[in-house]
């Protein structure tokens, strides 16, 4: 059996009922943490309590609107509650709006954005940290975006609210150094999710089209977010903090498109 780098801790994961969060939950589960699946969707938090669970894991599924302070308070309670402790938090809660410029953006879809990206990190961890610190410390784990760094077409909310999960999480690390509680930050690229099967139709389509602006030629997958969640988790990074971690299979690192670079004999 594989060492578990994350026994005896406990960890309240956002978004897990969906395919990045259940990925880092069951990833963090077969490494000895447990888990409080939250997720607006209850039956997806379900489901990944029911893989945790016949994986050998301890887990427990919470309703949870990131957007809502009550709902957030209530979440923390429960890992509290139902584990005695909290040690990680990882906020990977999301929303998007259709295409638009600002012009053309409803301010409605503009306020749902922010809310749930951005607002949802600010209250979650608003209730989380003082749980941590009467935890002895710990570890918040933002899910942002190679979106944060750059801009996205017609994409105004998501690519502000990831940019401000950025700023946020080095501010969180800055206040909260001295609670030994350390605050990072994930940007992942293009993912293997359902939401980009049903964009692109296939995995070897979503390569082909997407493939070509990272130079690893392809998609990332779940879990490989989940491979670098844990790290930050763990006491593996324990002089890593207000900091992010790319996981875009090289899309930061060149403009442009795998067509032009240079060709080897």
């Amino acid at each position: 059996m594989s060492e578990q780098r994350l026994a005896g801790k406990v960890a309240l994961i956002t978004g897990a009922g969906g395919a990045i969060g259940g990925a880092i939950a069951r990833h963090f589960a077969s490494h000895g943490a447990k888990i409080c699946v939250g997720d607006i969707n209850l039956e997806g938090a379900e489901q990944t309590v029911s893989d945790i669970g016949a994986g050998g894991g301890t887990a427990v599924a919470c309703p949870l609107d990131v957007s809502d302070a009550a709902q957030a308070e209530r979440a923390v309670q429960l890992a509290v509650e139902k584990f005695g402790n909290l040690h990680i938090l990882i906020n990977v809660a999301a929303g998007s709006s259709p295409d638009a410029t600002v012009v053309d953006r409803s301010l409605e879809d503009w306020t749902r954005e922010i809310s749930i990206n951005l607002t949802g990190c600010f209250l979650m961890s608003k209730y989380a940290i003082p749980a941590m610190k009467d935890s002895g410390g710990g570890a918040i784990i933002n899910i942002a975006s190679q979106y944060g760094q750059i801009g996205a077409p017609l994409r105004s909310g998501y690519c502000a609210s990831k940019g401000g999960i950025l700023q946020l999480t080095k501010v969180m690390a800055i206040d909260h150094a001295d609670d030994n509680i350390r605050v990072n930050s994930i940007s992942p690229g293009a993912i293997d999710t359902p939401r980009s099967l049903h964009r692109y139709g296939t995995p070897e389509n979503a390569n082909k089209i997407r493939g070509r602006f990272y130079l690893a030629r392809r998609t990332g997958t779940v879990l490989e977010v989940a491979e670098g969640a844990l790290y930050l988790a763990s006491d593996a990074a324990s002089f890593c903090t207000g900091t992010d971690l790319l996981i875009d299979g090289g899309f930061m690192a060149f403009k442009g498109t795998t067509d032009d670079l240079p060709k080897r004999d």
